[in-house]
């Protein structure tokens, strides 16, 4: 593993973020007091450099196999800057100790501002709508703006993080995958990407291959959850017909109904109409088939007009006619070779 991620990094120069050594990391976290979270990759600390900046610093754990997920992260963010994409500030390979070293978010990850606390204030509308066209920017940065096109493949809530300033920025590259900008179509022996999120075609071969429209549903899945303020999925929700949400949000607007978010009796004109171009947005995101979304560059230009509302996409359908799918009720990140369903 260790001979791995030094073939690698010999034979990449053309990274900015500074190597550190164990040492300089356990200084710098100051003897890992201040835990931030923690996940399937291991832990995330507070830290601060010389310069006083504080960063984040994620230690991985030691179970992952051939070290590729520390590979994917300074792969992509190591050679990329963007406002809309957190930066890798630095890294350690020491022996089997590995980290990554992050600019610090403030505000911690947009997940707990959708689904918010009592504790946690929410966010107004205008800002929900700011947060998701940065989001959108910053993907279609990752798939245009790059001498390599690179696919996220992890597009959720838990992975936007929030600065001082509530911009976002894209973060955890674990699984993305870097490919050249001509080549449309990737090659994939297994699904990758967390449930809820995961694009169709990982599962379903028949409706296309799978591209950078698989980050385009995914943000489609995250972009209709910001709008509704909801989980996509949620078997204990009062009313059955919303259980699963952007289904009866296009039997809604196909019907031309109104449908309200959270206390609409408080919402303006403006915020109905912000709400309501993010769901039509997203719609489009999550079609079936990759070559009926748009991409994100056309995603962008649908968010940012002043003034129309896009037109409704075809009615929104879950599965390929001629299979069925299996429910599933997990939530992590995984990549794995069985066929489970979107849900």
């Amino acid at each position: 593993m260790y001979n791995n991620i030094e073939d690698f990094l010999q034979s990449n120069n053309n990274f900015t973020p500074i190597r550190y050594s164990y040492s300089e990391i356990k200084k710098m976290a100051r003897g890992f007091k201040e835990r931030l979270g923690e996940g399937g990759y291991g832990s995330v600390y507070k830290g601060k450099l010389r310069s006083g900046h504080f960063v984040a610093i994620k230690i991985l754990n030691k179970s992952k196999a051939n070290g590729q997920e520390f590979i994917n992260e300074v792969a992509t963010i190591g050679r990329i800057h963007h406002v809309n994409v957190v930066q890798l500030v630095g890294f350690c390979v020491d022996g089997s100790k590995r980290a990554l070293v992050y600019e610090f978010m403030p505000n911690g990850s947009l997940e707990k501002y959708i689904f918010y606390e009592q504790e946690i204030a929410s966010l107004s509308c205008e800002k929900m709508f700011s947060i998701a066209l940065g989001v959108a920017r910053g993907i279609e940065y990752l798939h245009q703006g790059c001498e390599m096109q690179i696919l996220h493949f992890d597009i959720k809530p838990h992975n936007i993080l929030l600065d001082e300033n509530f911009s976002p920025k894209v973060s955890d590259f674990g699984l993305a995958r870097l490919c050249p900008l001509d080549n449309n179509i990737v090659s994939m022996t297994a699904a990758r990407g967390t449930l809820g999120y995961i694009a169709p075609e990982l599962f379903y071969k028949n409706i296309g291959g799978v591209s950078y429209k698989a980050d385009v549903y995914s943000f489609g899945m995250l972009l209709m959850e910001m709008a509704g303020r909801r989980k996509n999925l949620n078997a204990t929700i009062e009313n059955s017909s919303q259980i699963y949400f952007p289904t009866w949000v296009s039997d809604q607007l196909v019907g031309g109904n109104e449908i309200h978010v959270g206390d609409a009796s408080h919402a303006t004109e403006e915020e109905k109409t912000i709400t309501k171009k993010m769901m039509i947005v997203a719609l489009w995101c999550i079609q079936l088939k990759p070559n009926d979304r748009p991409s994100m560059n056309k995603v962008v230009k649908m968010l940012e007009d002043d003034i129309d509302i896009p037109q409704m996409p075809p009615k929104l359908a879950l599965y390929p006619q001629d299979e069925l799918p299996a429910v599933i009720g997990d939530n992590s990140s995984f990549t794995s070779a069985h066929d489970f369903s979107r849900y």
